[in-house]
């Protein structure tokens, strides 16, 4: 079992501790339903921020089956920090207990589908702010009605995650050929084979697959075979989520020649324009993305595509993130070790003047009188090792008796 998925699983069982009702941003609505000539249970969460940002409009996950997988997706909702893997979304638990579910399969298969496309979506985007984009959610015999919603012609649905069994034929595939799409749809489907029940007609879904030729259709079919029929599921909701997504995150690298190899700072803005125009973002380079970048170069001790960085990226040095005498210390040392000894000096003298009382004025007094001598200022040098040892002195600093040695060494 992954790391992200123990994660969701953990935060799922918090989750489930407490009622429904004594948890914040979940609804519970029955919809009357003139298409099934009866009432159905859904539950809706709200993301954090809904309440607070009134103008913005969420993407909206349609989960089947809620009355098990509901709670997964508001896990992986709880669990986000920030936007940086996934967006903040709407979730729609659609609850088809048993026995109803099976006589839902077995009799008003149609009937359902109709009931999710035409009043499902309709309450929850007349009562919500939902944007276009809508996904699905469905495992088992869920899994193939959340397909078959998603090949409508004039689906409004953009993706689906089909797990554990789905149902794809050749003239579906074909109907779905001879619509005109507006945008690209997605479908991520996920099997193990473990799953000895329903993994013949994920193959064979996926079978057809190969053969028709869907421009307009993304596709991918993951096996997870530590996984068993029952528990692939939590898996999927995230892996089926990223798979969406997977041009929403921010950028991160674990190498500068997987930077390089990526296509550069170049190929790292068209990412950002295509993602900006995607999703709806803003076009440029995010925070993370620049921010990711310099602490690589730095931990790798690149210092070229530290420049680079550091000079691309200049205006993300304003930020908050840098605000404080820890980073300005980190990039002088960082150019004192490069021998960029006017760069070094500063962020010395910035991290000096700006935090005068931090714990790390010993340090960068040190720092910037190194530089000095370095350039052959020993008179500067001299004036910055005695403000070393000062500081060292009132902070009951363990590196004293260094400065002290620094200062006596200067002439």
């Amino acid at each position: 079992m992954n790391k992200a998925l123990l994660t969701i699983i953990l935060a799922l069982m918090a989750v489930s501790a407490h009622s429904q009702h004594a948890l914040p941003n979940i609804e519970a609505h029955t919809i009357t339903s003139d298409i099934l000539s009866a009432d159905r249970d859904v539950l809706i969460y709200l993301p954090s921020g809904y309440d607070v940002h009134k103008d913005k409009h969420y993407p909206t996950l349609y989960i089947m089956d809620g009355q098990w997988y509901f709670y997964n997706g508001v896990a992986i909702q709880k669990t986000l920090r920030g936007e940086l893997l996934l967006p903040e979304m709407i979730i729609v638990g659609i609850n088809m207990p048993r026995p109803e579910r099976d006589s839902i399969y077995s009799y008003h298969w149609d009937e359902f589908r109709h009931f999710i496309r035409n009043e499902v979506v309709s309450f929850v985007d007349a009562k919500y702010r939902t944007s276009a984009e809508r996904l699905l959610f469905g495992w088992e015999s869920s899994a193939a009605l959340v397909t078959s919603l998603l090949f409508d012609d004039g689906s409004v649905f953009k993706g689906a995650i089909a797990t554990n069994g789905t149902y794809i034929t050749p003239e579906m595939t074909d109907a779905m050929a001879r619509q005109t799409q507006g945008s690209k749809k997605h479908l991520y489907i996920a099997n193990t084979i473990k799953d000895i029940y329903n993994i013949d007609a994920s193959n064979q879904s996926v079978a057809v697959l190969t053969q028709s030729n869907l421009p307009d259709l993304v596709w991918e079919y993951r096996l997870f075979d530590s996984e068993i029929h029952e528990s692939l599921a939590y898996v999927s909701i995230y892996e089926g989520l990223k798979f969406y997504y997977r041009n929403f995150a921010s950028l991160a690298f674990s190498s500068i020649d997987e930077f390089n190899a990526f296509g550069g700072i170049p190929e790292i803005r068209n990412y950002f324009i295509r993602r900006g125009d995607q999703f709806g973002l803003s076009t440029d380079v995010d925070s993370n993305t620049k921010n990711s970048l310099i602490w690589l170069a730095w931990r790798r001790d690149n210092f070229k595509a530290f420049q680079l960085f550091m000079t691309e990226f200049s205006e993300v040095l304003s930020t908050r993130r840098y605000a404080s005498a820890y980073w300005q210390n980190r990039f002088g040392q960082f150019y004192l070790k490069h021998k960029d000894f006017d760069n070094s000096i500063h962020y010395f003298t910035q991290g000096i003047n700006l935090y005068p009382d931090d714990e790390y004025m010993a340090l960068m007094y040190s720092g910037l009188a190194t530089a000095y001598q370095h350039k052959g200022n020993m008179k500067q040098a001299r004036i910055n090792y005695k403000q070393a040892v000062k500081a060292a002195e009132k902070n009951n600093d363990p590196k004293l008796e260094l400065y002290r040695s620094q200062l006596n060494g200067v002439k």
